[in-house]
């Protein structure tokens, strides 16, 4: 009963409280990706400051910048939703998000850094490819770039079916874009294993 009470004054909230209440560090995808890694025998510092900005995690040698990029704030393309109310600031929030990933990680890499940017939902869904990801990331080869796609922008095609237009660019090359037309939804990813140990 507690709980049902606590969720219907949540959602009594406006987008902005609600917002304004997401943590910043410590949440569960930085938990649960921290405890795999140390699981795998990958030390990493959490929040460390960088020539550029403050990662989710680091490692120091060969320096690996870890972020954890919520599908909303940051653009997924598969779980990206854009809100109803306030549409030109939200638009323009998502925008400014992208961009700042695409300067950060350009940066950094040009610095020398190897940037790992993981979705939020892949740490839940699939925590195992997530940390071979990174391990890849500190040998001493080089990884091989992938493609990773953002949500910049979406037009409302039909109010009537929800059908929707996505913008879409790549996080590296900003040259390199693309649409895709589908039918908003809301749908969720799912959440995989136990619940995360404290560290």
């Amino acid at each position: 009963m507690g709980q049902v009470q606590v969720r219907s004054t949540f959602m009594a909230l406006s987008r902005s409280q609600q917002m304004s209440r997401i943590r910043g560090r410590d949440t569960h995808p930085e938990i649960l990706l921290r405890v795999a890694l140390r699981e795998a025998g990958l030390d990493c510092s959490e929040q460390e400051s960088t020539p550029v900005g403050r990662p989710d995690l680091v490692v120091n040698e060969p320096p690996v910048a870890i972020f954890i990029d919520g599908c909303f704030w940051h653009g997924c393309p598969e779980h990206y939703v854009r809100p109803r109310s306030r549409e030109d600031f939200w638009a323009g929030k998502l925008r400014g998000n992208v961009e700042r990933d695409q300067r950060q990680t350009a940066a950094l890499e040009q610095l020398g850094w190897r940037v790992v940017r993981v979705w939020e939902h892949e740490v839940f869904e699939c925590p195992e490819d997530v940390v071979r990801r990174i391990l890849v990331a500190t040998k001493p080869r080089r990884p091989p770039r992938r493609r990773s796609w953002r949500v910049v922008e979406v037009e409302v095609l039909d109010k009537a079916t929800d059908l929707e237009r996505q913008y879409l660019v790549d996080l590296r090359n900003v040259r390199l874009r693309k649409t895709r037309d589908r039918v908003r939804s809301t749908k969720k990813w799912r959440r995989r294993g136990v619940a995360p140990r404290s560290i």
